[in-house]
């Protein structure tokens, strides 16, 4: 079996072994997927966009007529030179092409496939794990290790710092989609370019603006106990491609949020001077929705919200697969438990 994990995978990428030249790309991150399959062809020829050296084919379509992967893999150039071959998998089945292949001598080719999540009886995945001339490399959302490397990785190349508190901010926005955490990287260099150091407010208006907004009627709506909100919001971010952990993430940071202002107002200070004061600065229009959300929830019940999206966080790295299901259950219970007194 070749699947390859861990450092395994970045020993590959940097250096892929000739010896096998069909590669599987797959798993939930769609954009790491992305990120890879271009690396990958971009060190297979010397122009990506000369169509002599890189063939780009449909799955569904190969389903119908594998052998084409075959042939195109056997083509030798006209005017010699490398070649590759681009295959974006779809619902149909094209393994029996990657059997055939796999016995035979493939030179000067490299055949990359883009592929969404798969499982280990999928034939696809398993014609190419079983192949000794294949490799099948899984593509999952990063981890908070790989985040920091790729933070730190993109602040290098721009000359820049960040400061501490701007760095656990940071890290709460990104993650779901290597491509989406990338490119809100190099916005924020873009954004504090020549500062020398990234800082919390260009944390706040730059990347916060672009992803919290899109998120705050989800979580107002399970805070202020409308689970109606909650539904018609999650499936709209789902369908813009909103990874679901980084939902959870906006919750844990209103109930913590919540949970500081709540233990304010019992301590004597006034709500009114609690929304007022604070940072990032309450926008107006949320007003009314957390206003409802300190009166649904007391200290102690916000303290047990706290740990069941603790629990939530976990789950979704845990199970990718079902990252989205079980992010839309904790929000709604959580709409459910703003509805009950006590």
């Amino acid at each position: 079996m070749v699947a390859l994990r861990g450092k395994e995978i970045d020993s590959f990428l940097a250096r892929p072994d000739a010896g096998r030249p069909i590669i599987l790309l797959y798993g939930p991150d769609a954009g790491l997927v992305r990120e890879r399959a271009d690396a990958l062809i971009a060190s297979a020829v010397d122009d990506p966009n000369d169509p002599f050296s890189l063939v780009k084919l449909d799955g569904d379509e190969l389903s119908a007529e594998p052998s084409r992967l075959v042939d195109e893999a056997m083509t030798v150039p006209l005017f010699g030179g490398r070649r590759a071959i681009r295959v974006r998998a779809g619902s149909r089945s094209f393994a029996g092409g990657i059997d055939t292949l796999a016995e035979m001598n493939v030179r000067d080719c490299r055949i990359v496939i883009e592929a969404g999540e798969l499982r280990p009886e999928s034939p696809l995945r398993k014609a190419c794990e079983k192949a000794k001339t294949a490799v099948a490399i899984g593509c999952y959302p990063d981890t908070e290790r790989d985040l920091g490397k790729l933070m730190e990785d993109e602040l290098r190349i721009a000359n820049l710092r960040i400061a501490q508190d701007a760095r656990a901010a940071l890290m709460s926005f990104l993650g779901g989609d290597r491509q989406a955490s990338r490119n809100e990287l190099r916005k924020l260099t873009l954004y504090a370019h020549g500062k020398g150091e990234v800082t919390l407010d260009d944390v706040m208006a730059v990347v916060a603006d672009a992803s919290e907004l899109k998120l705050d009627p989800i979580v107002d709506g399970a805070f202020a106990g409308r689970p109606d909100i909650v539904e018609t919001e999650f499936a709209k971010a789902m369908i813009a491609g909103t990874y679901p952990g980084v939902i959870i993430s906006a919750a844990q940071r209103q109930a913590a949020w919540l949970h500081k202002s709540a233990l304010a107002i019992a301590d004597g200070q006034p709500a009114s001077a609690v929304l007022d004061g604070g940072y990032p600065r309450l926008h107006f229009s949320r007003k009314p929705a957390v206003e409802t959300a300190l009166r649904n929830f007391s200290v102690a019940k916000l303290a047990a919200v706290i740990e069941q999206l603790a629990t939530a966080a976990l789950d979704t790295r845990k199970q990718s697969t079902l990252a989205a299901a079980i992010a839309q259950r904790t929000l709604m219970a959580i709409a459910a438990n703003a509805k009950r007194r006590g």
